[in-house]
């Protein structure tokens, strides 16, 4: 018996035979060419293979996982005809007159270090997007195909890490759990993960060559260990926590449809948080009130200009729509030094969590912030749509937010566009922001408490440093002090306070929460039904 430690995406017991993935990589090798039009038609024309091999993906993906997670093969479309993607790949073959193989090779893994180097978990994810499309695109140029994922059992898919493709392809039905080497929180393969209630492991250090496909083994979620060849003991241990998981799994769906109120009548608010409009659907599926963090900073980060109003607006009116009138709380452009977005000339800082960053990005660069808000005003005309404002340090920067509302409220009437009057919030990120929340709470809707900031902020510790892990306490006296004296200036003013850090899926907290009178929790989707549970049954 052997026992391996990983990061759990989702907790669950599975227990069964494993199938290892390995994959055959496409060997490119520069080649010097004498024609670079015939290598140019060579791309155009894996290109066009690959879009109508995406498309048959799209549609096995909607049937079999739900129109919203199927989106992630039209965004492939999409990348497939980026500009900036294929111009690279286009001035490759012209300059270094090389092999189209080459020239996409090197153009996709120099995209995707650049996503795989950012801050953002949610844009870090997307490298592997990059990466599948790249050898989409290599498999179609060298004639290789795609690679079959039939299982004749269920079993546990161990691989070094999966892509979309991959993913979409196995037969759901024969899965029992994911473990990988590498991936983030933020991966398909967690996002699908979350979508199947199926336990998920990341980050386990194993050689794959040294794992036999057929070992039996065990994927615990809660403790995030993999156990390989397990004994009698730990399988008769698995097997009690898989009926125990069944039968919760089963009394959580009775309670779709239900309110999020507690025994003695006090209701709380269970919104989700998002990280594009694509992920609307997993919203839906589990039954969340709204949308109460809508990441607006995925349509800038890894590309080379600034997204036109109309490509913002198309996005925020889409979310709206899908939500059918159930609210949808954009945070704007929240993106800082320690992310690339060159053409937003932040230069380099030596601390940017401390730096140049969100609202101070959208004060000082102000035609930026306008097209946002414009395309948002545009969208709000299409469901319910609120608007939260990041970072905020004081009150002079909330009353210059609203005068360039204002503006944009008057450039949208000149123009005879129609939109709502929505409401609009303030991210409480900062320990300046909780000491002055009760003049704030005077200028704006509602708060929405960013506990993971507040928290770095609050303990003076980098929570992404992982030397520092031991001391970053988000449970921490003076965090929830500081949460309590913002809920309560809110209250005074007649304005409502939610969270939309981490610590709202803290269920060992979610009594703490209710009690203290917060309003709303903002998490992810798959946490919704748990935390109703908890609410329901609280006194």
């Amino acid at each position: 018996m052997e026992t391996l430690k990983g990061k759990a995406v989702y907790k669950g017991i599975a227990l069964g035979k494993i199938s290892v993935l390995r994959k055959t990589e496409n060997v490119v090798k520069r080649i010097k060419i004498e024609n670079v039009d015939t290598e140019l038609q060579r791309v155009e024309a894996a290109k066009a293979q690959a879009i109508e091999q995406l498309g048959k993906l799209y549609e096995k993906a909607v049937k079999e996982v739900g129109e919203a997670s199927a989106a992630i093969f039209e965004v492939h479309q999409m990348m497939l005809e980026d500009l900036d993607f294929n111009e690279a790949i286009e001035n490759t073959i012209r300059t270094q007159e090389v092999n189209a193989e080459y020239a996409v090779a090197s153009t996709g893994d120099s995209f995707s270090e650049m996503f795989a180097s950012m801050d953002d978990d949610y844009m870090k994810a997307r490298a592997v997007d990059i990466k599948d499309i790249s050898e989409r695109l290599i498999q179609n140029l060298t004639g290789n195909g795609d690679n079959g994922l039939d299982f004749t059992e269920p079993v546990i898919v161990v691989a070094d890490d999966l892509t979309p493709s991959e993913t979409v392809q196995m037969d759901k039905e024969k899965i029992l759990a994911f473990v990988t080497v590498h991936g983030s929180t933020n991966s398909h393969t967690a996002i699908l993960a979350r979508m199947m209630n199926i336990p998920a492991l990341i980050g386990v250090e194993m050689n794959l060559e040294d794992i036999q496909t057929g070992t039996e083994a065990v994927v615990d979620g809660f403790s995030g260990e993999f156990i390989l060849c397990p004994e009698e003991e730990v399988k008769a241990k698995a097997r009690k926590k898989l009926d125990e998981e069944y039968e919760k799994r089963s009394l959580l769906l009775e309670l779709k449809g239900k309110e999020n109120i507690t025994i003695s009548g006090k209701k709380i608010e269970l919104y989700a948080n998002i990280g594009s409009a694509a992920d609307v659907g997993y919203v839906l599926e589990n039954d969340a009130g709204g949308i109460g963090l809508f990441r607006s900073e995925f349509l800038y980060i890894g590309r080379n200009e600034l997204p036109g109003e109309e490509e913002q607006f198309q996005a925020y009116k889409q979310a709206a729509q899908n939500m059918a009138g159930k609210k949808v709380i954009i945070r704007t452009l929240d993106i800082g030094a320690d992310k690339q977005a060159d053409y937003l000339n932040l230069g380099k800082e030596e601390n940017p969590a401390l730096g140049y960053r969100a609202i101070r990005i959208c004060l000082t660069q102000t035609d930026i912030f306008k097209t946002q808000l414009r395309a948002i005003f545009r969208a709000s005309n299409y469901g319910q749509i609120a608007i939260m404002y990041p970072m905020i340090t004081s009150v002079e920067e909330v009353k210059k937010i609203q005068e360039i509302v204002q503006e944009v409220k008057k450039e949208l009437r000149d123009c005879e566009i129609p939109y709502k009057d929505v409401e609009e919030g303030i991210m409480i990120e900062t320990p300046a922001a909780v000491m002055i929340s009760d003049e704030l709470a005077e200028l704006v809707d509602f708060f929405s408490i960013g506990t993971n900031d507040l928290t770095q902020y609050t303990l003076a510790i980098d929570r992404q440093n992982e030397k520092l892990d031991a001391f970053y306490s988000p449970h921490h006296k003076a965090i929830l002090k500081m949460i309590q004296m913002v809920v309560d200036n809110a209250h005074k003013a007649g304005k409502w306070a939610g969270i939309c850090g981490e610590l709202g899926a803290d269920t060992a907290l979610t009594e703490t929460f209710v009690r203290m009178g917060v309003d709303e929790l903002s998490v992810a989707p798959s946490m919704i039904l748990k935390l109703r549970k908890i609410v329901r049954e609280m006194e």
